[in-house]
């Protein structure tokens, strides 16, 4: 049986997730940065925090993990390969390893890149992705701690995710990624599809997120650094997947 997801914005533009596995009644958090808004969506739906999920160590996502396992006595999973970073981390997954919630199983996949330790969490049975700050609907983290070769890599993993996985990614970014990605792939016709659509849905005051994997691979210019029209309209015609990725990543930091 399928997660049941619903979505707190926080801050300026960050999501926070619940994710309640109906069979057992266990309910994760995803990356709380902030616990306030997070207990009280939990209480007025009647649902009891069991287990907060990290994909990260920055501020925006474990901000709230103290305060929500001082209130539920939660269980908190974070990525083993960044284990002095966590806030109260209970339980360390790596890559490879599959961590159940409840009766929902989630697959670890190690993805480097934003930061040196960051993780993501499959659940394949809800075509659920949860991938922090590596990937967002049309574009990715910025590369704190990692290099190109190694955000690439990581993006390229999830990009073989099946097209129906829904990218629960950490922040409503769409709109400015999308301002930037027609800057370098303007004949891109599924891009300017989302761009349509986005338009339509933040007018409306809906979110832009989540997206499918499908429409990233079409549209996000960072899963396309092997394509040739991409680097084509850069300007990098014949140049490896990696620098062209370099390079668009390059270019959004100035953007």
């Amino acid at each position: 049986m399928a997660l049941d997801i619903r979505q707190i914005p926080v801050l300026k533009d960050n999501f926070i997730y619940l994710a309640r596995e109906p069979k057992s009644g266990a309910v994760a958090v995803v990356d709380p940065a902030v616990a306030g808004p997070v207990l009280e969506t939990a209480d007025r739906l009647g649902w009891k925090i069991t287990h907060i999920l990290n994909t990260h160590h920055h501020g925006d996502h474990v901000g709230g993990n103290m305060e929500i396992k001082e209130a539920t006595g939660c269980t908190i999973v974070g990525p083993g390969h960044d284990p002095d970073r966590i806030p109260g981390m209970d339980v360390q997954v790596k890559d490879g390893d599959t961590y159940d919630l409840g009766q929902s199983r989630a697959q670890v996949f190690f993805v480097p890149g934003h930061t040196s330790g960051h993780i993501a969490y499959w659940f394949k049975d809800s075509d659920a992705l949860f991938c922090g700050d590596t990937m967002f609907s049309i574009g990715c983290g910025r590369l704190f701690e990692g290099t190109p070769q190694q955000m690439w890599t990581s993006l390229s993993r999830l990009r073989a995710l099946p097209p129906q996985t829904q990218i629960y990614c950490a922040h409503e970014y769409t709109e400015s990624n999308i301002r930037f990605a027609v800057s370098v792939d303007p004949n891109n016709a599924a891009l300017r599809r989302r761009e349509a659509e986005v338009k339509s849905l933040r007018a409306a005051g809906k979110y832009s997120v989540p997206s499918t994997l499908g429409e990233e691979r079409a549209a996000n210019p960072f899963l396309r650094a092997d394509a040739p029209e991409l680097a084509a309209a850069i300007g990098m015609a014949g140049r490896s997947p990696v620098e062209v990725f370099a390079e668009v990543r390059a270019r959004k930091d100035k953007f």
